[in-house]
């Protein structure tokens, strides 16, 4: 039913002067009438690409799925389901030529950063180069895409690189680390798995310290982070403080541990607390100095990073053999 006219026409016309001037197929708009509008209820419709409307096949050739649904004609594809790989029966290639290759479950998915990006992107003033340089810096000025597994740091670039920067990826080349170093700056290779990398660009993970870092690590300091060596001995006096409880069958001071395992308030913001390598070819990388690893520290002098390594021993050894008591064999008397 169509819709009528507004009333505000028709109080400016009379029953008379509406039935001489007007043509007849208009005076039921007009006139007064005793029922209302038309609804609008039937051009109601949810808004365009809202829903997905269904194929229904096979209900004639105006839909484009009508006479064979949109499977073809004839063969084992229009009448029944093919087996994923099915070559009509002959042998399969991978039958035939084998399966070649492998998939390195050991391999990273790193982000690559260059030099020159890194110094375009400060002499924008997109990163400030007298703060350290981390992944959430990186991320939030778009300095590089989407991190997976970390940041590589590469020298492609290098001569372009005239500011000082103090810089912590996962992983970076020799002649990166030769580079950043000449001009003044530093490079601090550090362990991330990809959880981590999410609650570090979220805020929620420092992204430098952990239980395993150094006192001083990149020079956060003046931050107001607490270093690990100091939260690690207040752990430590905490434990120590249950054993002795426990020695002495007295009540186990619960009350205490809260403020000597808290951390201070600057640290408070961490929700989740930094992991460290768990894997031995992760941890000989970053116990090495040679790349900058953060756990380079834990190596002494004399050491090499490999965790099957073993200290010289030093002074005499001695060379004289072991002489064994030979035992003497009694009569034999069988014989």
């Amino acid at each position: 039913m169509p819709p009528r006219l507004s009333l505000a026409f028709r109080p400016l016309l009379s029953s008379t002067a509406a039935s001489t001037c007007l043509p007849r197929f208009l005076l039921p708009y007009l006139l007064p009438q005793s029922h209302r509008s038309a609804s609008i209820l039937s051009s109601l419709s949810d808004n365009p690409l809202a829903y997905k409307k269904k194929i229904r096949r096979g209900r004639g050739p105006s839909s484009g799925k009508g006479k064979t649904s949109g499977r073809g004609h004839k063969g084992q594809k229009q009448h029944g389901k093919v087996p994923r790989g099915f070559n009509g029966g002959q042998t399969p290639i991978e039958v035939v030529h084998g399966i070649r290759g492998f998939k390195n479950v050991f391999s990273v998915d790193l982000t690559l950063l260059n030099l020159s990006t890194l110094q375009t992107w400060i002499d924008q003033s997109r990163i400030d180069p007298t703060r350290p340089i981390t992944l959430k810096e990186l991320s939030d000025s778009n300095c590089v895409g989407k991190i997976r597994d970390g940041v590589k740091l590469l020298a492609t670039g290098a001569d372009s690189l005239r500011q000082p920067v103090n810089i912590i990826v996962s992983r970076a080349s020799a002649s990166a680390i030769a580079a950043v170093e000449k001009a003044g700056g530093s490079v601090l290779t550090r362990f991330y798995t990809p959880f981590a990398i999410q609650r570090i660009l979220r805020g929620q993970t420092d992204p430098v310290n952990s239980l395993r870092s150094e006192r001083v690590a990149a020079g956060l300091e003046d931050e107001g982070i607490v270093e690990v060596e100091e939260v690690g001995g207040r752990i430590v006096e905490a434990v120590e403080e249950v054993e002795a409880a426990k020695a002495t069958r007295a009540e186990v001071p619960i009350p205490s541990l809260v403020p000597t395992l808290a951390l201070s308030p600057p640290s408070t913001r961490f929700q989740h607390r930094l992991p460290d390598p768990t894997s031995r070819k992760d941890f000989e990388y970053y116990r090495d100095p040679a790349h900058r690893g953060y756990l380079s520290h834990l190596v002494t002098e004399g050491q090499t990073p490999s965790l099957f390594f073993k200290i010289p021993k030093t002074g005499k050894v001695s060379t004289t053999k072991r002489v064994t008591a030979k035992t003497t064999v009694g009569e034999n008397r069988i014989w």
